[in-house]
């Protein structure tokens, strides 16, 4: 009888949890209406200000930082204009899901691809097996002659995902462009190659469709009915084995860099870009042990956003590349 009760109230607390989650969705829905026109006035004041998103992302957070390349500063400092985040399923009061946004970087005409503008969206879905979260579909960079900072990784994703949609079979891993990025992917061994792979991420497990995503929510709202009434139902198992993509994963950790970006650094910018300019007070000292003891061994080398907008000098985290989580 103890153990029954048990059940039944540990039941009661994973539905009472599920709604404090509702809450929190719905907490993010209401304060993108109300941010959105400061949002605006902001983009308004800081694309006066030279060199501005450079400078967060020079001060962002090591969960962001740490897939920045020394290359990778190099572009943003000479050709990043703007960053956005928009909430494309609420958008004009629809009724989609908050946690759904798209990210957008803005760049001048520039020496290593053909875009100005890098777009992409992130969908939040849930799978038949009830699998939720991120997904995106890989976006083209057009990268200049000997400029590819991915070795060709982006390009190999969406490859992959234009095979598996002409085939119809999202999970389909008979195609040729799966081994091909498989083989791409195991050759670098977990090692970043670029922050740019990101836009060649599609999801920390496989792909999940609006249709299958829709269906699957519709049932998981039939569940939670019947929970709510008492009923014993059978809930979906997630399949990791069968439907897991890390093989052909480009820019492991990849959502929690999409949401990195939508939930820390798109809102607390000025905080970062202020933290960016405190650093200007660093000791001329530091600044003269820096040149005596690395510029010399390092001529030649990329160098980072910071000291290409005469900020300071390298950050440890720009000495090499950084790494992505090995694979497991």
């Amino acid at each position: 009888m103890a153990e029954e009760e048990a059940q039944i109230s540990y039941e009661e607390l994973a539905l009472l949890e599920e709604e404090f989650e509702q809450v929190d969705v719905d907490i993010v829905r209401k304060q993108y209406e109300l941010t959105k026109p400061l949002y605006a006035k902001r983009a308004e004041a800081v694309a006066k200000i030279p060199n501005f998103w450079p400078l967060v992302l020079e001060q962002s957070p090591l969960h962001v930082d740490q897939y920045i390349t020394p290359n990778d500063s190099r572009i943003f400092a000479e050709s990043l204009l703007s960053i956005d985040v928009v909430r494309h399923e609420i958008e004009g009061g629809a009724n989609g899901s908050p946690r759904s946004f798209t990210l957008k970087f803005t760049f001048k005409p520039n020496d290593d691809f053909e875009e100005t503008v890098l777009e992409k969206r992130f969908d939040y879905r849930r799978a038949s097996d009830g699998f939720t979260g991120l997904v995106s579909e890989p976006v083209k960079i057009t990268w200049k002659a000997d400029k590819d900072l991915t070795e060709g990784l982006t390009d190999g994703a969406l490859a992959l995902f234009e095979a598996r949609k002409a085939k119809g079979d999202f999970t389909s891993k008979d195609v040729p462009e799966y081994a091909a990025l498989a083989e791409k992917v195991e050759s670098w061994n977990g090692s970043n190659t670029s922050f740019f792979t990101f836009f060649g991420w599609i999801s920390s497990r496989r792909w999940v469709s609006a249709e299958e995503s829709a269906k699957a929510n519709a049932e998981f709202a039939q569940r939670q009915e019947a929970r709510k009434r008492g009923d014993e139902i059978e809930m979906p198992e997630e399949d990791d084995e069968e439907d897991d993509d890390t093989d052909v994963e480009v820019h492991e950790g990849g959502e929690d860099l999409a949401i990195s970006f939508a939930d820390d650094v798109w809102p607390n910018a000025i905080k970062f870009f202020t933290e960016a300019q405190e650093m200007e007070d660093m000791s001329d000292i530091d600044f003269e042990d820096y040149d005596d003891d690395e510029d010399e061994d390092e001529e030649g080398e990329p160098v980072d956003i910071r000291a290409l907008v005469g900020k300071g000098r390298k950050r440890e985290s720009d000495v090499g590349p950084s790494s992505k989580k090995q694979k497991k």
